[in-house]
């Protein structure tokens, strides 16, 4: 094609496809599978137009994940779930809350395996999903959805996208648009501003482990840090300290990786693989954020069957990843989405980059916790734990790198019960540590000859 050639015009096939949200939904079906895809890309008029259907609908099953901000009407308007079942994929904090009230269904699962899923098992009757207005070229961006979005859209027998005015458009690897010849309806309409994730300020616990953990990462390092206080510490120390030339490759981008290179020291100049660019899967944070990311060559979004797959992790060179659990029992087992059987999260990609990571020559694969929680009545609690009961195991002793406490880090790489025992006892809050060593050796794995 000469420079000269004419681009296609698409606003003929748009128009023919534009309609309203109450029109759009009229494609569902009582029985259907309907998917939301995740966080942004959560389709808001759709899903009010849907629960206005709720009458003369039953048995609709909806899959979403990570919505920070409610309310999900499908969800909120059919406490009987004879019209609207919703699942998710990892919960947020509002997603939390519906699973308490018995509204909202948890899917195990781990992040790089979201795409097979779709392919090979799931059925999606209908996909409703936001995406950036339409190029010239007629694609739709999923912007901070990329992470999920494609293989959804791929699977589903119908498509509708919902044009969010607000959302950034980024650049991607691979599948962070959707073309209008694969689109069967387009819904319009004003959109409140971007939701904004609650701000994690660290607290001084966090900053504690924080710098226990920084003297471990090194110069030209990539780093992949979770959602909370505790990564959010970490991009803060990093910020105010000497490290240089880092990378990003991290399955959600957040304000933490903002504040690095606002500081100078997010380059990802010496990333063996996607020299030069950050990668990520989806971001949730400020406004900052989302402006970051929009029309930014420097950083590109991929599905997360790319960001979280452990053997392209293992290809980055010193590779640290750093994320968060909610406790730990004396034979180093993890629970990092539940308490007791109350879903909170997800697995997510801790296992994901539990294994990439420690695969990565020079890599490291950081889990973090306080040593203690404060229960609603007031009473403190070791995080640290003779053995679980009921809790949810997201991470397995087998693949436990490092773990970190206000106290210290210890390393349970081939370490025996004895000495995980020890090292994990070592790390725990002093005043639990005497009880603790009572259960270890109730179980016998502890040695005579132990110090912590």
């Amino acid at each position: 094609m000469g420079y000269g050639a004419m681009l296609h015009d698409f606003s003929a096939e748009y128009r023919k496809k534009l309609t309203t949200p109450d029109e759009a939904v009229k494609v569902v079906k009582s029985g259907d599978w309907v998917d939301y895809t995740s966080n942004l890309g959560m389709p808001v008029l759709l899903d009010r137009a849907l629960a206005r259907r709720r009458d003369e609908l039953y048995d609709v099953k909806i899959r979403g994940n990570l919505i920070i901000e409610g309310p999900i009407e499908v969800a909120e308007c059919d406490g009987s779930q004879e019209h609207f079942t919703y699942h998710s994929w990892h919960c947020s904090s509002y997603e939390r809350k519906l699973c308490d009230r018995g509204l909202c269904y948890f899917i195990p699962m781990v992040f790089h395996n979201n795409a097979a899923y779709y392919e090979y098992f799931l059925k999606v009757n209908v996909v409703m999903v936001s995406v950036a207005p339409m190029d010239k070229h007629g694609y739709f961006n999923f912007s901070v959805n990329t992470g999920v979005a494609a293989p959804i859209t791929r699977t589903a027998d119908i498509v509708i996208v919902e044009v969010n005015e607000n959302l950034p458009k980024v650049y991607g690897g691979y599948d962070e648009c959707i073309h209008i010849s694969d689109v069967d309806y387009i819904v319009e309409g004003a959109h409140e501003p971007l939701a904004v994730l609650k701000t994690f300020r660290p607290t001084e616990t966090d900053r504690k482990i924080a710098q226990n953990i920084l003297p471990y990462i090194v110069d030209g390092a990539t780093l992949q840090l979770g959602i909370g206080s505790m990564p959010n510490a970490v991009g803060e120390l990093i910020a105010e300290s000497d490290l240089r030339d880092l990378g990003m490759h991290t399955e959600l981008c957040s304000d933490a990786y903002l504040s690095m290179y606002n500081a100078g020291k997010l380059t990802n100049r010496k990333k063996k693989i996607d020299r030069g660019k950050g990668v990520y899967g989806c971001a949730i944070g400020s406004p900052e954020l989302y402006e970051w990311v929009d029309d930014n060559h420097g950083i590109a979004a991929y599905p997360l069957e790319y960001v979280n797959r452990p053997s392209v992790i293992a290809q980055i060179d010193n590779m640290v990843s750093i994320n968060s659990c909610v406790s730990v029992d004396l034979y180093g087992q993890v629970a990092a989405e539940s308490s007791g059987s109350r879903q909170i999260s997800g697995t997510g990609g801790q296992l994901d980059f539990l294994i990439g990571a420690s695969a990565s020559r020079g890599g490291k694969a950081f889990i973090c916790m306080s040593s203690t929680y404060q229960d609603k009545e007031g009473v403190c609690h070791s995080r640290i734990r003779p053995q679980f009961d009921g809790d949810i195991i997201t991470s397995p002793r087998s693949q436990i790198y490092f773990l970190a406490t206000e106290y210290g880090v210890i390393n349970m790489e081939g370490r025996s019960t004895w000495e995980r025992a020890e090292g994990l006892i070592s790390i725990a809050h002093p005043d639990f540590r005497e009880d603790l060593i009572k259960e270890a050796q109730r179980r016998k794995i502890w040695r005579r000859s132990n110090k912590y």
